[in-house]
């Protein structure tokens, strides 16, 4: 049996990877990469990497062995998802895994905004599949927001759809964190934990805590969601991942990422970390860019 993570290279999987590496031995732990390359660093402190796509069905056999607790975590290509999920659950079912976790969005069936449908529909499959399976229903990151810092700071603007709904992040690694506690933990199987930050804000308080950090004036502007889209094409988003961003924030505006049930900070043992504390770390990270010169120390 081994601890398996999919996507393992991403931003989430990688967070993944190391709590893994701080609760169990690296040779416990298998990497599933599209770039078996990418890999090479976890390849080096003994973590063992396999080729898998989601797109190519014949590279995930042989990915899982009977008995693995598998982290799955949701593709990126929207449109096409799920018929990807339906491969590495087909997978999963065939090899016999323990458990599959799959990262999945806050609320379940009462998400109603576009980004929500496809993770819906992979729960289903993977419910439907008879697989023991721990659906992690994950709000949305602090990253979303603070990976988006440096245009906000040349801009001089927050700017979204969200009107005055609330949000409850919470950081990226809260998220991992909860992952490997779940696939190292028991009692896990059969399970859904609606995953957020203890705290839920509106984006005017974002902007404001920016300012607060920055010494600058930093307003939210709210959009009608057709101009938000534009914006954003515009900035060179895609038209799709646009409208997709635009939409979830009118499921913010609706409440749909507001909940705070505490389940994430119960699994990891310790509060979620505050949004204010992220917006410290990418300023920090933001130091010395062109354009954005002043900022606190």
């Amino acid at each position: 049996m081994s601890f398996v993570v999919t996507g393992a290279t991403g931003a989430l999987g990688r967070l993944v990877i190391e709590e893994l590496l701080r609760r169990t031995a690296p040779d416990e732990i298998v990497a599933l990469a599209r770039d078996r390359a990418r890999a090479a660093d976890l390849a080096a402190r003994g973590v063992e990497i396999k080729h898998a796509d989601y797109s190519r069905p014949e590279t995930l056999q042989g990915a899982f062995a009977a008995g693995d607790r598998v982290l799955f975590i949701s593709g990126n290509e929207a449109g096409q998802r799920l018929t990807q999920h339906r491969t590495v659950i087909d997978a999963a079912r065939e090899a016999g895994v323990g458990l599959l976790a799959y990262t999945s969005v806050l609320g379940g069936p009462t998400a109603t905004f576009s980004i929500a449908e496809e993770h819906l529909a992979t729960e289903q499959a993977l419910l439907a599949s008879g697989v023991p399976y721990c659906l992690l229903r994950n709000g949305w990151y602090h990253e979303n927001y603070t990976g988006a810092l440096a245009t906000t700071l040349k801009t001089g603007a927050v700017v979204g759809s969200a009107g005055e709904g609330r949000v409850a992040t919470a950081a990226r690694r809260d998220y991992a964190e909860a992952a490997a506690v779940v696939l190292t933990g028991g009692g896990h199987e059969n399970t859904v934990y609606e995953l957020s930050g203890d705290t839920a804000w509106t984006m005017a308080e974002y902007a404001a805590e920016v300012s607060r950090q920055t010494g600058r004036r930093i307003p939210y502007r709210d959009l009608p969601p057709e101009q938000y889209v534009a914006l954003l094409v515009e900035a060179g988003v895609p038209a799709l991942g646009a409208q997709l961003v635009a939409d979830a924030d009118i499921g913010i505006a609706r409440g749909e990422l507001s909940a705070t049930p505490g389940e994430l900070s119960r699994l990891i043992g310790r509060p979620t970390t505050p949004v204010a504390e992220a917006i410290a770390e990418a300023l920090k990270g933001l130091k010395g860019l062109k354009g954005l010169k002043g900022l606190p120390t």
